[in-house]
């Protein structure tokens, strides 16, 4: 009885596990920007730890003792790096340090949607989930002239699929109809 317990509970944690590295791979390559929400856990230094910071518009953070320093365009796992840097030597002797994402910054739906504007984002976001955040097509829509402005890159792709994958600050349109 106690091994079949072992062998599910040992089951369940792989499953999680092997699940995991798809949300990961993601999230590890996601670069932070403005309005992004972060927390940042210095390990067994509650004092230098925050909870929810918000990136600001120059694309810095204040991090205790370190002051203004800037993430704009880096990864988690580089953000990771850079503060653990920073601390290392200094003011600490084995920093590690843990970041994460609370709150990513909003995507835009415009033009034939019932409620234009911008909308926090989700996990697994497709083109058609945001235009149902933003209450759906209305009576002119053309609903095959969407075209996104993805703001990674500042390319506008033309005709996209509805399962189209959105990222944090992306920009949808949704075209008028002639008929």
């Amino acid at each position: 009885m106690d091994i079949r317990f072992a062998h599910i509970i040992l089951s369940f944690c792989l499953m999680i596990f092997v699940s995991n590295p798809v949300w990961s791979q993601e999230n590890r390559d996601y670069h932070l920007a403005p309005d992004d929400e972060l927390s940042v856990d210095v390990f067994d230094e509650p004092d230098l730890s925050l909870d929810n910071v918000r990136v600001s518009s120059t694309g810095t953070i204040s991090m205790p003792l370190l002051g203004q320093i800037k993430v704009d365009g880096l990864t988690v796992t580089e953000l990771e790096k850079k503060i653990h840097d920073l601390y290392l030597g200094d003011y600490l002797k084995k920093p590690n340090i843990s970041v994460s994402i609370t709150t990513y910054r909003q995507f835009y739906v415009d033009g034939e949607v019932n409620k234009p504007g911008g909308y926090s984002y989700r996990e697994g976001l497709t083109v058609q989930r945001a235009i149902a955040l933003a209450g759906g097509f209305t009576e002119r829509a053309a609903r095959n002239k969407i075209s996104i402005v993805k703001e990674s890159t500042g390319q506008t792709i033309n005709a996209v699929e509805m399962s189209y994958r959105v990222s944090p600050g992306d920009v949808i349109t949704v075209s008028e109809s002639f008929f």
